[in-house]
């Protein structure tokens, strides 16, 4: 090292190598300045990987101490680190730290320190050892931080900022070093005995069981975050070793996780499981001829099926699992062992001993597991005060005043979250479930062209008040209603399916919608409905040139007109909430005419947190004043793709267009992009087929033949073999026409020859030979879509 003339043995002094004239080569000035005169040590370290790689550093004489660790050179130390550290005789600044603490005790061992220095994360550690005086030695401990910082060296070495807080020097009474030890004030290692090692080790332990338990509980405050299982692996795998995972029961198999809100469904998982038996997604053989057999025997015992048997808490809390055992084949036991030998890492010098399954606790039942696999033997570790090497296993044996270890405690928060999880995401469900129930399946109105549309807000997980329904009240009448209850829970989804079924009864008595709300206002008041809403209730009777649009609002906001000449806002009677009205209502009509469309919408299409409702209002009728769709759903699209945003609110939109004499392509741009929600039956397959020839023939696709029968067979499919409502989306662009059918089976298609036992089973045939054709998850089930390309 090059010696600073004129500089005091606890002067700041800064090595050559290092270079603060600006950010570039390193920490500025001013920080510098800053922690100059800090009472802990505090010292800015070169990182060399280049000489590391090249083998040109030799590794430090101590076996504990990590390679990367030691040598690393002190280019800048404050003044407490020279007082602790350095003496007159013996230099600090452009010593390594291999050479200056030769016999270094660490909490961490080799593996945990060079893991951080490798991914250039902080490494947070404790140092122990003898202070060595002149004519004495002090015990210190110090808690040690090491981190990276921005910019490098003049040498183009890394540069890292140690930082030495704690206990510091504990006291004089340790013997000083026989007068052959060099007087210099090194650190040496601590030699405690067994006894004082044994007390060290398990306060250590205990220590560092608390603080893991602690950043797990951090990471469970906010359990819907993406990854937080992972995340809590991680910090058990830093701490113990080994690898962790955890997995959720579906039904009576196991399932990796990595996130509680990406846990995957049973049909998902039951998929994989008849995959893997040969089975296609309705459970018959792939192959024809190929029948299900049935296996009876003795039942299998917790030896044969271990997981199985935590599962169903036939055993304790934990089992001890061996992943190289020849479980039964079919058993939870023989799955989990495969996939846990497929996820574990590879890496080179990497070894695992035994494994050991901790369940995860429910109220009523096992949620899941917490697999967890024991690093190597050949994995050790020192720890803080002690001369002794500790295999690294040895810390999963730390156990607290109750008797339980760390993974006991790990596995009961998590299964509590887990758990907890669950029923929050199950009452949403149920919320979700019956809000859906309540909304009207997309019908045919005989001379209109209804398109209806609803989303949920984003922000409330699926649950909400809006609602509507069309209505077939005879031959030459509809009726067209849609309401907004207060509220995004289940019992604002249960008030909207009561006043839905109020006015839904009383509007095929009484024809005047002014007298619907009124006798709704008087059941609603005498029901005492915890929750306010708002309605319009309109009806649609057949004249000789057109349709007489006759309608009463209770609260709501107006419905508007789209006409040849322009958009007309129907105000007419206000009126109060429904449940709050004292006196009639009164009505107002209108006449539609043959391309006339009318917009019944709720407060969720138009309100934003930034603006106005009347200013709101305005920018729908401008933006509907700018459509250019030639049927309901085209208009509806463009709509939605106009006001386009961030939803603050539960969405319903209704249209119901007057059809005019105008066919063929339309006449100026138009969004090329149609939905409808249809339900699952098999009168919705020719409806399908409609709607895509339809959308085809209006822009002027030339594969309209193609695309009615790739949408035929898609729709059968969703039909036959999903359930829940079905969804179709329709849209084109350069590739072609993309044609989307969604349904609420999780479980994908599947390419056949033809089923073994019945007739049928060639429809994906059909659809891979005329088009481009995936799925993909979606929610609770699935979308099946298909491109059909431009013809040549």
């Amino acid at each position: 090292m090059d010696e600073m003339s004129g500089s005091s043995p606890h002067e700041p002094e800064i090595h050559p190598a290092y270079s603060p004239d600006g950010p570039p080569a390193g920490i500025d000035r001013v920080l510098v300045a800053g922690i100059a005169e800090l009472a802990t040590p505090i010292a800015v370290l070169e990182l060399r990987r280049d000489l590391l790689a090249a083998q040109a550093i030799a590794p430090p004489a101590n076996a504990t101490m990590p390679p990367a660790f030691g040598s690393m050179i002190v280019v800048w130390a404050n003044r407490a680190a020279l007082e602790d550290w350095g003496h007159d005789s013996r230099p600090v600044v452009g010593e390594s730290l291999g050479a200056l603490a030769p016999g270094i005790s660490f909490l961490s061992g080799t593996w945990e320190i060079e893991a951080g220095l490798s991914s250039r994360r902080p490494v947070d550690t404790e140092v122990r050892g003898i202070l060595e005086h002149r004519d004495s030695a002090d015990e210190f401990a110090y808690t040690c931080t090491v981190q990276p910082l921005a910019g490098a060296t003049a040498r183009g070495g890394e540069l890292w900022m140690m930082q030495l807080s704690g206990q510091g020097v504990a006291g004089a009474g340790v013997a000083a070093p026989a007068p052959a030890t060099p007087a210099y004030a090194g650190l040496a290692p601590a030699t405690l005995g067994a006894d004082a090692d044994a007390r060290v080790i398990a306060d250590h332990q205990s220590r560092r069981a608390l603080a893991v338990l602690a950043r797990i509980s951090e990471y469970l405050i906010d359990v819907d975050r993406l990854g937080v299982l992972t995340d809590i692996c991680g910090v058990l795998q830093e701490a113990m070793g080994g690898w962790f995972g955890f997995y959720l029961r579906v039904g009576d198999a196991l399932e990796y996780v990595e996130s509680l809100a990406t846990a995957s469904s049973e049909g998902t998982r039951a998929v994989a499981i008849r995959a893997e038996s040969g089975l296609d997604a309705l459970g018959d053989p792939h192959l024809p001829g190929m029948g299900t057999r049935v296996i009876e025997g003795p039942e299998i015992t917790e030896v044969q099926d271990p997981v199985r048997a935590l599962l169903l808490g036939k055993v304790g809390h934990n089992a001890d699992f061996i992943l190289q055992a020849a479980y039964m084949p079919g058993t939870v036991s023989r799955e989990l062992a495969q996939d846990v030998g497929k996820r574990l890492p590879n890496a080179p010098g990497r070894e695992y001993g035994n494994a050991v399954v901790y369940a995860l606790p429910g109220r009523a039942q096992a949620l899941g597991v917490l697999v967890a696999v024991m690093p190597g033997l050949s994995e050790e570790t020192t720890i803080v005060g002690t001369s002794a090497r500790v295999k690294r296993a040895a810390a999963w044996g730390t156990t607290f005043e109750d008797g339980a270890s760390v993974l006991d405690l790990t596995a009961r928060r998590v299964g509590m979250a887990v758990e907890n999880a669950q029923l929050h995401r199950r009452e949403h469900q149920v919320a979700e479930a019956l809000q859906r129930s309540m909304l009207p399946e997309q019908i045919d109105v005989p001379g209109l062209d209804v398109w209806s549309y609803y989303a949920p807000a984003s922000g409330h997980a699926q649950v909400g008040g809006d609602w509507f329904d069309v209505l077939q009240l005879d031959d030459s009448t509809a009726g067209i209603v849609i309401g907004d209850v207060v509220g995004h829970d289940i019992e604002a989804a249960a008030t909207m399916g009561q006043l839905r079924s109020i006015i839904r009864a009383y509007a095929f008595e009484l024809m005047d919608p002014a007298v619907v709300l009124a006798r709704a206002d008087r059941i609603a008041a005498e029901m005492r409905l915890p929750r306010p809403s708002s309605v319009v209730y309109g009806s649609l009777a057949k004249m000789r040139t057109g349709w007489k649009f006759e309608f009463a609002r209770a609260g709501h906001l107006p419905p508007l007109v789209s006409r040849a000449d322009g958009v007309e806002v129907l105000r007419g009677e206000g009126g109060l909430l429904v449940g709050y009205g004292r006196g009639a209502r009164k009505s107002s009509r209108t006449k539609l005419l043959p391309g006339d469309a009318i917009v019944l919408y709720t407060d969720g299409l138009i309100e934003r947190r930034a603006e106005s409702l009347r200013d709101a209002l305005e920018h729908l009728q401008q933006c509907l004043a700018r459509t250019r769709g030639l049927d309901a759903a085209g208009i509806g699209e463009e709509l939605l793709t106009q006001l386009r945003g961030e939803q603050e609110d539960d969405t319903a939109l209704v249209i119901v267009r007057v059809p005019d004499a105008a066919t063929g392509p339309a006449a100026a741009p138009q969004r090329q992009a149609r939905r409808w929600t249809l339900p699952s039956e098999s009168a919705s397959i020719a409806r399908v087929r409609h709607a895509v020839v339809a959308a085809a023939t209006q822009w002027e696709f030339a594969g309209v033949a193609d695309a009615e029968l790739v949408a035929s067979e898609l729709a059968a499919n969703a039909v036959l073999h999903g359930w829940g409502r079905l969804g179709l989306r329709v849209s084109m662009d350069s590739d072609g026409l993309r044609v989307e059918v969604e349904d609420s089976n999780p479980a994908p298609p599947v390419l056949t020859t033809g089923h073994a036992n019945r007739a049928g089973g060639f429809g994906m045939r059909i659809v891979d030979r005329l088009a481009t054709w995936g799925w993909e998850p979606s929610g609770s089930g699935k979308v099946v879509w298909a491109v059909i390309a431009h013809p040549a």
